[in-house]
């Protein structure tokens, strides 16, 4: 696959679904924001909110990639939530880097997987507006840490959309390229065969739900 290095998520993305947010309390003044790795789908979400039920951590609201509590927990209760992440193919994230890193990868799966419309400004914009950082820092440190750049990264996750849009949604290739923001369909027919080997048309015939997600 090129320069791209790819591998099967532990959990998939649940189509169509918009970012839930399970809210079990009034959100006070202060609060403590607990990060999670590979929390990116609805069955991801209720994983969590089970296991915070199960230790007895009261929860404020379970979001993409992150979990907010009303105070900050023990070493015991962090070790205990841990673990029982680690069992479901999660991870408590605790170094700084890292958790930057997971914040640039969910603003992308939420707006290529979740979003009804992309927005309209290019992508470095948006991440930097969403994350309050310069792009070039998010950038190096995402290129540093996981090997690949950020438009690597993005440009993954839109050929798994695609392969989405293709096998769940009555859009054609047309549709589809205007949807996802790509100039033409030879565009998107291009970097779908570059990333896949196959063109969306084979693809489609195929009907293979076989997705492509990758554990970054």
């Amino acid at each position: 696959m090129n320069a791209l290095k790819t591998a099967e998520y532990k959990t998939s993305f649940e189509v169509s679904q918009p970012p839930l947010t399970y809210l079990s309390y009034e959100i006070p003044k202060q609060s403590t924001k607990l990060h999670i790795k590979h929390m990116v789908s609805l069955q991801c979400r209720l994983i969590v909110k089970e296991e915070m039920e199960k230790l007895g951590l009261p929860y404020i609201a379970i979001g993409l990639g992150t979990v907010e509590i009303l105070d900050d927990i023990t070493e015991k209760q962090r070790e205990q939530l841990k673990e029982s992440l680690f069992r479901s193919g999660l991870e408590l994230i605790e170094n700084k880097k890292n958790i930057i890193i997971e914040k640039i990868k969910n603003v992308i799966i939420e707006m290529i997987h979740y979003m009804e419309d992309f927005p309209n400004i290019n992508y470095s914009e948006y991440i930097s507006e969403k994350l309050h950082y310069d792009y070039t820092y998010l950038s190096n440190i995402f290129s540093k840490v996981k090997g690949i750049t950020i438009q690597q990264f993005i440009i993954i996750h839109k050929i798994e959309r695609i392969k989405e849009l293709l096998l769940h949604d009555n859009l054609n290739l047309k549709e589809i390229s205007y949807k996802l923001r790509y100039s033409s369909v030879g565009h998107l027919s291009h970097q779908f065969k570059k990333i896949t080997g196959i063109s969306p048309t084979t693809y489609k015939k195929l009907a293979c739900p076989c997705p492509l997600y990758i554990q970054l």
